[in-house]
């Protein structure tokens, strides 16, 4: 009953949160996403202030889109959690089968799989995990959709679970105070492998994600935090292209750090 109250807590925090007083809408984001030639949307959160900085309001509040690998957060935490991944130096032997990825062609740490996005690996977290108890966790944090279908292996990749912008950067700023229902070591744990630039300017944590819609267009994820100052700011960005060549890769974190540039961030002085 607790974690039922706690999780309504969760969800009404995010969904007032982003009221009409408090949400600027910045056209100029608009020319990075016309100049890649992708759909999408943009929000910025100052945690100092609880005021937003969107582009495209309507998708990043009412639309929906497979995780895919950002869903290696919530994975981990449920993995760590139940005690399926020990800690975040837990070795899941490489299967030998050859991928394309070929950092997921050996044995990984959980720290080193989330950081190359070792899809492998984290598939067979969820095995481990198994169905109940990942749909338990699911309804707990009220992640999404909350759906499972198909595989337990693939759920968050074959658009059965799917989730909105806005509750992305909700569960950023979640994690990033220690907010979820896990033990504060294992928040802590995956904010490590997530943060990818810290320097005496900024510090940058993010997790991407990649994945392709029913109709077969290319969806993808950044969402994390920026922190300058002690202060933090939480993002998320979503990009759709049908370019069956996008290269998703690179563009998803140029785009990122192309906004944030735009922003102000990056000298140390925000």
């Amino acid at each position: 009953m607790k974690l039922q109250r706690f999780s309504f807590l969760l969800v009404f925090i995010v969904l007032v949160s982003c009221g009409q007083n408090n949400v600027k809408i910045d056209k100029k984001i608009a020319k990075y996403f016309t100049e890649n030639k992708v759909d999408g949307c943009f929000a910025l959160m100052d945690n100092g202030t609880g005021k937003f900085m969107v582009h495209n309001l309507a998708m990043y509040r009412d639309s929906m889109y497979l995780p895919a690998s950002t869903f290696k957060i919530v994975n981990s935490l449920i993995g760590l959690q139940t005690g399926k991944i020990s800690n975040d130096s837990m070795v899941i032997k490489w299967d030998g089968v050859e991928r394309r990825i070929k950092d997921w062609n050996k044995d990984l740490t959980m720290y080193e799989a989330f950081r190359v996005s070792s899809v492998p690996y984290y598939q067979e977290v969820a095995r481990r995990i198994g169905r109940d108890t990942m749909q338990f966790w699911l309804d707990s944090l009220s992640y999404g959709t909350k759906t499972i279908t198909g595989p337990i292996d693939s759920f968050w990749l074959n658009n059965s679970l799917k989730i909105k912008p806005d509750e992305q950067l909700g569960l950023m700023k979640r994690l990033y105070f220690n907010q979820l229902p896990f033990f504060k070591s294992y928040q802590e744990m995956v904010k490590r492998a997530m943060l990818f630039e810290n320097n005496t300017n900024y510090r940058l944590g993010y997790k991407t994600g990649w994945g392709f819609d029913e109709k077969g267009n290319n969806i993808g994820w950044i969402l994390g935090w920026i922190e300058e100052n002690n202060h933090p700011y939480f993002f998320v960005l979503n990009i759709q292209s049908p370019d069956k060549e996008f290269d998703m890769w690179n563009v998803r974190i140029k785009m990122l750090k192309d906004i944030l540039k735009e922003q102000g961030f990056f000298e140390g002085k925000m």
